[in-house]
């Protein structure tokens, strides 16, 4: 016996090893695979604010300034503006100004006063040219009765803003530039007759969020009169969405069709929703009135799907919201305003409102 084990035993180890060499390659392969996804999942999650908010994309995009683009505005003047959030930081504002053409205070009957969210990357200057076109169109087929203000938000660690980006910080920033346009306008400004928030691509996002979150004005409960100080969703007039997208956990989705990627089932991780859709049922469901709404949709956007529109679109439906949509042809994500059939289509939306 002992002579039979000292043959077998042998043949017995090498077997045990063939099937482990056999083995381990794919469970160390697919460890790593497991590794990395966990990881890469553990850094969008970790990491999302800086993922989704480029402040400093392209490079140096926050030391621009407004006089580098003063020769593309013109006759619009910019003027950099500074404001505070409801938590104390710091944040600029673009405030325009129509040079030589501006009608006297006096003889102004209507002021329509529009707020405008960027996107998630660069600066405000860059995109002054563009919101100047829009507004010398705007004051020229206008009534001389009629003056629209455009009010530039930079978020909160963008451009000349002081703080960190964050779905509920940029949410301050855009109720302090809401009321700032409302209520603060320098004197030589007439009190505003309609408000219309304007937002492109995550800016879409902050515009339908901010409109939600105003509420009715309260009276006083020793007057009985309403508080001039808290603005109204009923001063919103109108909402303009530029390349809107439905929420980021929908961009993700969109992003990653695939079932067995796990990107797509992180929404319970995201501290930064940005949810157009829950926000529009909000304002539909005001008792107050319903702003318009336009959707710009760019033909060939290379980062939003045009799914995301449209669902939009049928949401505003759904609700009996006055919505139109438009396909803006040959327009990439960010050029739906400097298209002329984009730029028509805004002019044609802002000016129904003078």
């Amino acid at each position: 016996m002992k002579h039979v084990c000292k043959i077998y035993t042998p043949l017995i180890q090498t077997r045990r090893l063939n099937v482990s060499a056999w083995v381990t390659p794919p469970l160390v392969f697919t460890g790593l695979l497991l590794s990395l996804w966990t990881y890469k999942c553990l850094m969008l999650v970790l990491f999302q604010n800086k993922i989704i908010y480029m402040p400093s994309v392209p490079p140096f995009s926050r030391s621009e300034k407004i006089k580098d683009y003063e020769a593309q505005c013109r006759p619009v003047r910019w003027e950099e503006t500074r404001i505070k959030a409801a938590d104390g930081v710091e944040v600029a504002l673009a405030v325009s100004s129509l040079a030589g053409s501006k009608p006297a205070p006096s003889e102004i009957q209507k002021h329509v006063a529009i707020v405008y969210f960027q996107g998630n990357g660069g600066s405000l200057p860059p995109r002054l040219p563009a919101l100047s076109s829009i507004l010398k169109a705007l004051q020229r087929d206008a009534p001389s009765s009629t003056s629209f203000t455009i009010v530039g938000l930079s978020y909160r660690g963008f451009w000349t803003s002081r703080g960190r980006p964050s779905e509920r910080g940029i949410g301050r920033d855009a109720d302090a530039a809401i009321h700032y346009a409302l209520t603060d306008l320098p004197a030589s400004y007439v009190q505003p007759t309609s408000l219309i928030l304007w937002g492109q691509s995550i800016g879409a996002g902050v515009a339908t969020s901010a409109a939600a979150a105003i509420s009715p004005a309260r009276k006083d409960a020793t007057t009985g009169d309403l508080d001039s100080k808290k603005h109204t969703r009923s001063q919103v007039s109108g909402l303009l969405l530029e390349t809107p997208f439905v929420s980021v956990r929908a961009m993700l989705t969109t992003i990653y069709p695939q079932k067995w990627l796990p990107y797509r089932y992180l929404g319970p991780f995201l501290r930064n929703h940005w949810d157009s859709r829950a926000a529009l049922k909000r304002i539909a469901s005001s008792p107050i009135s319903i702003p318009k709404v336009l959707i710009l949709q760019a033909a060939n956007d290379e980062l939003v799907p045009n799914t995301q529109s449209l669902d939009l679109e049928g949401v505003c439906r759904d609700l009996q919201m006055e919505v139109q949509r438009k396909v803006v042809p040959n327009a990439l994500h960010t050029e739906v305003a400097t298209r002329a059939e984009g730029r028509r289509a805004i002019v044609n939306f802002l000016g129904a409102f003078g």
